[in-house]
């Protein structure tokens, strides 16, 4: 490596038949406070607007509030009352359109200083993005983490304060006489203060987070350290998917079952589809490969740099010398997923058998001898001088930002040109508009003509089918009350379809602004 029976399915429940009720810990008056839908267990609560008997008050129930990827992939962001204390289930950023990133800036819809603690499910953007948004909003608790999610919170907070200052500065330098200086999301200085807010977590610890409300994180299998949330508090027991790997997955180990749970937030992202199979993917993988080599051509392929960039070396390194990769350049083109290599050495404790072996057997994945990890500018900007034999795997995975749009802009007019999407494409985002076959795209506010060829290959992606979403629900004991988040209505709507014919549960199809009591 150089470095450098259809009658009676039940169907989704209908948030808006809802009994409405006060918001709780709002930002705004309580007189403007947005109203929720709230449920219990997918039948209405009877409690409306009136002040709650005494009893009911004595019993604290455990209820869920949910603001964000209810009814989106992006921006994860659940509040939980638990116990007499306020929590959050990730503090994710929201991805896609300029528009839909621009209400990152919108308020949270609770107070963040009333808030006693956080819990993080992994290290993805769409999940920690705006933690130190909510620190500059007031937030004083811990933040709990799996260890190797600590870790990779830190490299992906500051890649994203470094371009939020970036882009002010641009921002400022272009505004007009008597405009707001423009100020960036947050700063890396407010990453630090984020970090030592963090108290990182192994596998299967039970610990109290807070008084009476304890914490045990399991596998998901989505990245490194990504973890299902199982939170325990009065008897009752709350768990979030996060998000949830297939079966199979190289590198990592298989989700964990869940035993029981009273109440489950699941991820739905591919909840209306079934993935390639993974051994004809690595096959379709390696062909596209040699037809890029006989066309001349260079192979671009936009990658997260936590979990999909490292996959990536898995496969090439155990596929070394079928795919004859030793006539190719790869190249690593982002410097945070250089960094996430560093983190993934430090706990092959959590690596499955089967990478284990490839460890040992064949090259290690991230010292490939003809792999060049590109850090500067300089080094990224100098791929662009190669005509053909380069594989260019760069940020960000959606072709929102980063480096692989400046790729884009040198190499997508080639016909030549192989570009090949591993993962989800938001609506929105350049890679979205590629997938669905545009024809032109703009980039850095220049049009540029897509003519490179492309290939969607489903089969590796981080996040389960729905298959896998149905299995690992269908694990838990008596397959309790379940809202589906992190996901698309089309993908919702499918999911709950399929659950409710097999199990006869009553999905909930979670909106910002519903409220769930466990």
């Amino acid at each position: 490596m150089r470095r450098g029976g259809a009658a009676s399915v039940p169907t989704p429940c209908d948030p808006f038949a809802a009994i409405r009720t006060k918001s709780i810990g709002t930002e705004v008056p309580p007189t403007t406070a947005r109203r929720r839908e709230t449920f219990l267990a997918g039948r209405m609560l009877i409690s409306a607007h009136a002040a709650a008997p005494a009893a009911a008050e004595e019993s604290d129930p455990m209820r869920v509030h949910f603001h964000g990827a209810a009814g989106e992939v992006t921006g994860s962001l659940h509040e939980v009352e638990a116990a007499g204390h306020r929590l959050l289930l990730d503090c994710g950023m929201i991805q896609g359109s300029p528009e839909a990133e621009r209400r990152n800036l919108d308020p949270f819809g609770f107070d963040a200083a009333a808030l006693d603690a956080l819990v993080i499910s992994h290290a993805h953007i769409d999940h920690i993005g705006r933690v130190p948004l909510l620190l500059k909003r007031g937030f004083r608790g811990e933040i709990h983490a799996q260890q190797a999610t600590a870790e990779l919170m830190r490299i992906m907070l500051l890649d994203s304060a470094s371009i939020a200052e970036s882009e002010a500065e641009r921002g400022n330098r272009r505004r007009r006489a008597g405009e707001p200086e423009l100020q960036p999301l947050y700063t890396r200085e407010d990453v630090e203060e984020t970090m030592r807010r963090v108290r990182p977590l192994r596998y299967g610890s039970d610990s109290e987070i807070l008084p009476g409300v304890r914490l045990t994180l399991r596998e998901a299998g989505h990245i490194l350290g990504s973890s299902v949330v199982e939170l325990r508090a009065d008897g009752r027991t709350l768990v979030f998917s996060g998000d949830l790997g297939p079966k199979g997955t190289p590198i990592l180990r298989d989700p964990e079952p869940i035993a029981a749970a009273d109440l489950v937030l699941m991820e739905s992202t591919y909840g209306d589809r079934l993935h390639k199979d993974r051994a004809e993917t690595i096959l379709e993988l390696g062909r596209i490969l040699e037809a890029a080599w006989n066309d001349g051509g260079n192979v671009l392929i936009p990658a997260f740099a936590v979990g999909r960039s490292q996959e990536l070396l898995y496969w090439f390194a155990k596929y070394w010398d079928e795919w004859k990769l030793s006539r190719w350049k790869i190249f690593l083109d982002s410097p945070m997923a250089a960094k996430v290599v560093a983190v993934y050495d430090r706990h092959a404790e959590l690596f499955d058998e089967d990478a284990a072996k490839v460890w040992k057997e064949k090259p290690n994945p991230f010292d490939l001898p003809n792999l060049h990890l590109t850090v500067s500018a300089q080094e990224s900007m100098a791929i662009n001088a190669i005509e053909r034999g380069a594989i260019v795997i760069a940020g960000s995975g959606m072709a929102n930002a980063g480096r692989i749009l400046h790729h884009f802009r040198q190499n997508l007019d080639k016909p030549q040109t192989h570009v090949v999407f591993v993962g989800y494409q938001a609506e929105g985002t350049v890679g979205r508009r590629l997938v669905e076959g545009a024809q032109w795209v703009r980039i850095h506010g220049r049009d540029i003509r897509a003519r490179a060829q492309r290939h969607t290959i489903g089969g590796l992606s981080a996040h389960t089918d729905q298959h896998g979403l149905i299995e690992w629900y269908g694990a838990i004991a008596g397959h309790p009350p379940l809202a589906l988040v992190h996901g698309e209505d089309k993908a919702r709507e499918a999911l709950a379809g399929e659950i409710g014919q097999r199990f006869g549960t009553r999905a909930v199809l979670a909106r910002p602004g519903l409220t769930l009591q466990v």
